[in-house]
């Protein structure tokens, strides 16, 4: 029995040896600090500093169109005999375009000429016959009165003469009004007839542009004209282009819109290859400041206080730094930095700036 008591207290003594030991154990693993977990950031959240270039000026939109464009019209009234231009043709100065039919014109020409022959045949008549009164005047065989219906004669003859040859000079011109030609080389951008039809005096039939010169009127504020001036560089986009195009104000209106109070302004645009295309919608800016340099947008900078920050991700982990900035622009919220970061930097932005710096992030989601 004694030995049995013995051996029931060994036992227990070490029952709460391995008890103290866990439990310190376990103490001690409770008092190692765990790894922090990191921030999990979205790609709308962060931006990468690149170089691009920033332009500040007054903004401008409007219409692009041909400088030089030309429009054919019917010069007189008729049926369409013959159309040998296309849309989108291209044809040279004076190259036959159509024709309208001259049959009453080719009649009346026919006629001027045949009484061209007569009044100057009745012109002959009348000289012939005031130079025989003349001879007989100075004869003494008539009287001078007779030279002077003689005279009179040949007067009215030679207008008559006049009179004929003008009508045929009118005749031809008419008919070659009703060839159609070409007044300047391009491109056929519009074309209202086909054969057959019966057009008046007046009607548009073609329209030729050049689309080698090509121009953009736009409008500008009327509290920005005292930035523009002649000479000076437009930066545009247009709609169906993915590139940028540059042309330079070549006109300045003296007048402004009445009703919006806008001031038209005429931009020479440069057109190699004919990219652009007459019509089209472009917007853009003119440059009174430009730069060349690291670009973020606004959202990635705090300038609420005097020196702007931005908070950037450097080795999986959140660090404010201190920029300069230079040209801001609020139209597509873009901020030029100076000095601070590099190219290549991730930002983040919005309100992930509100993470603490230091703090250990991970970027990770769809942009």
């Amino acid at each position: 029995m004694k030995v049995g008591r013995i051996k029931s207290r060994l036992l227990c003594t070490a029952l709460v040896v391995m008890l103290g030991a866990a439990c310190r154990a376990g103490a001690e693993k409770s008092e190692t600090p765990s790894a922090p977990v990191a921030v999990q950031v979205g790609q709308e959240n962060i931006i990468t500093v690149k170089r691009e270039c920033i332009v500040l000026g007054p903004l401008v939109s409007g219409e692009l169109r041909a400088a030089r464009e030309a429009t054919v019209r019917a010069e007189l009234g008729g049926s369409v005999l013959q159309v040998t231009a296309e849309e989108g043709q291209a044809v040279r100065r004076g190259a036959l375009l159509g024709r309208i039919e001259t049959k009453s014109l080719e009649d009346t020409r026919r006629s001027a000429e045949s009484a061209l022959k007569s009044a100057e045949s009745q012109l002959a008549v009348a000289r012939r016959e005031a130079e025989r009164t003349s001879q007989l005047v100075r004869a003494g065989a008539l009287a001078t009165r007779d030279l002077e219906v003689a005279t009179s004669n040949v007067t009215a003859a030679e207008a008559q003469v006049a009179d004929v040859r003008a009508r045929l000079v009118s005749a031809g011109r008419e008919i070659g009004d009703a060839v159609l030609r070409a007044p300047i080389s391009g491109i056929v951008a519009d074309k209202a007839v086909n054969v057959g039809d019966v057009v008046t005096s007046g009607t548009s039939l073609f329209t030729i542009i050049d689309p080698s010169s090509m121009r953009l009127e736009a409008s500008v504020p009327s509290e920005e004209l005292s930035v523009l001036k002649l000479g000076a560089s437009v930066q545009f986009t247009v709609r169906g282009y993915e590139q940028s195009f540059e042309g330079r104000i070549d006109r300045i209106s003296p007048q402004a819109d009445p009703t919006t109070r806008q001031v038209p302004i005429f931009v020479s645009v440069p057109n190699t290859g004919g990219r652009l295309v007459a019509g089209l919608f472009a917007e853009g800016r003119v440059v009174s400041e430009a730069a060349d340099g690291l670009v973020v947008p606004l959202n990635a900078v705090n300038a609420a206080q005097e020196a702007p920050w931005v908070m950037r991700i450097a080795g999986g982990k959140t660090e404010k730094v201190s920029v300069t900035l230079g040209l801001r622009d609020p139209r597509t919220e873009r901020v030029q930095i100076v000095s601070g970061v590099n190219e290549g930097d991730i930002l983040l932005r919005g309100a992930a700036q509100g993470i603490t710096p230091g703090t250990p992030v991970a970027v990770g989601g769809a942009k």
